[in-house]
């Protein structure tokens, strides 16, 4: 059987159980619209966010997030209708983790992993990929960037890379 080789999406040799801001993107299988519609121009309000049931969930979900994991705190985040895109902090356990972190088993996959499987189990079904997509925050302006572009990912919908018709 032959493997892929897949495009490496992690910081080589980077904990990813640092303390710190990450910007975590999780997208529906094949990027399919099930979990919003973006209805409306943007002018003079803004577009309205439409919630599909799926989208319920995961909201829910979100919320409920915050009680399961009191070591990370969900600073900002944007249902849209394909992908979820998340602002977190994962604050300083004082050097006490559960698990030796690897790449795999540290708590910001498990974070994801769980949300994922939480929103599943009421779906009956798997909608997300396999794969979420993480970036280390790296200072206040890179913060401030993730967090307006969170702000304004609705507006922008059209241009956002992860848009389909």
């Amino acid at each position: 059987m032959e493997h892929t080789n897949r495009k490496r999406i992690r910081l080589p040799s980077y904990d990813y159980d640092t303390p710190g801001y990450y910007f975590i993107t999780v997208c529906t299988e094949g990027k399919r619209k099930l979990l919003c519609e973006i209805v409306g121009t943007g002018l003079p309000d803004g577009p309205e966010v439409r919630f599909s049931q799926y989208g319920i969930i995961a909201h829910k979900q979100l919320e409920q997030m915050r009680d399961f994991y009191p070591d990370i705190r969900l600073e900002k985040y944007v249902i849209m209708p394909n992908h979820i895109h998340m602002l977190i902090h994962l604050l300083d356990t004082g050097g006490f983790t559960e698990k030796i972190p690897n790449k795999t088993n540290n708590r910001i996959s498990h974070f994801v992993g769980t949300f994922k499987r939480f929103c599943n189990r009421v779906y009956g079904r798997n909608i997300w990929q396999v794969r979420s997509h993480d970036h280390v925050i790296r200072g206040i302006a890179d913060y401030q960037e993730v967090w307006t572009y969170i702000e304004n990912n609705p507006v922008k919908w059209a241009e956002d890379r992860f848009y389909v018709v």
